[in-house]
């Protein structure tokens, strides 16, 4: 079936999600990697609960990094249900409810942050408990978080999987680009599943596997932000 030319709202869409791919991107790396990557001592529990307080408010910068990246992502799925829409609504429709429940799933995540810092917060009704203990229940809250962003990131793979292979059938994007979300998606999916079955791996695999989805979605946000959609018509099957 031939699809009418990309409308306007197409392409101001494409702008949006251009830009919130590169500023989410900016906050979730400054949140987990720097923020975190300089408190949280892994296998050390005691020396992160001091970390925590002695640096609360850079604690406090990363879950709020974290709430201002998934803020943006409604931004994005909005935006990118719009655009690809068009070409498959029962797909979209599904990719950005996939979406939607990792952004939930996410900022659920986020919030055991402020159950760390309660625990560690001196409180008058806390002085019941050994030091060690509230360290302990602080690190569990911590974990729960990165137990929760495995979950968040199956649900975002799975829904920019979908989104992936709505940017190749379209052509509004390069065909290598859109493979490559595909691709990357898909990595960051099974991976994320992985771990959630095999928790003990996480001591083995780095970070790497998230690579190919920093370099899509980085790719993107500069295409759109800068390219935008092509002009003229395409040919699509709805």
């Amino acid at each position: 079936m031939t699809i009418s030319g990309i409308d306007e709202s197409q392409r101001a869409a494409a702008k949006v999600a251009g830009f919130v791919y590169l500023f989410a991107m900016a906050t979730s790396i400054f949140a987990e990697l720097y923020a975190r990557g300089q408190i949280i001592v892994p296998g050390d529990v005691a020396e992160t609960a001091r970390n925590i307080m002695a640096h609360e408010r850079l604690f406090r910068l990363s879950i709020a990094c974290h709430v201002i990246t998934f803020a943006a992502d409604v931004a994005l799925i909005t935006a990118l249900y719009v655009i690809l829409g068009p070409v498959n609504r029962h797909l979209a429709l599904f990719a950005a409810f996939s979406r939607m429940i990792e952004t939930s799933v996410g900022v659920t995540a986020a919030l055991h942050g402020f159950d760390a810092l309660r625990v560690l917060s001196g409180a008058e009704y806390l002085r019941a408990f050994e030091a060690d203990r509230l360290q302990a229940l602080a690190r569990l809250s911590l974990s729960a978080h990165g137990a929760g962003l495995n979950v968040c990131f199956v649900f975002l793979g799975l829904g920019s999987t979908v989104f992936g292979y709505l940017w190749f059938k379209s052509g509004y994007l390069p065909k290598a680009l859109a493979a490559l979300g595909v691709f990357a998606s898909l990595l960051l999916a099974i991976v994320a599943f992985t771990l959630i079955m095999f928790p003990e791996l996480s001591k083995i695999l780095s970070r790497s596997y998230m690579v190919p989805m920093f370099l899509f979605e980085v790719t993107t946000g500069f295409w759109l932000l800068f390219k935008g959609l092509p002009r003229g018509q395409r040919e699509a099957t709805g």
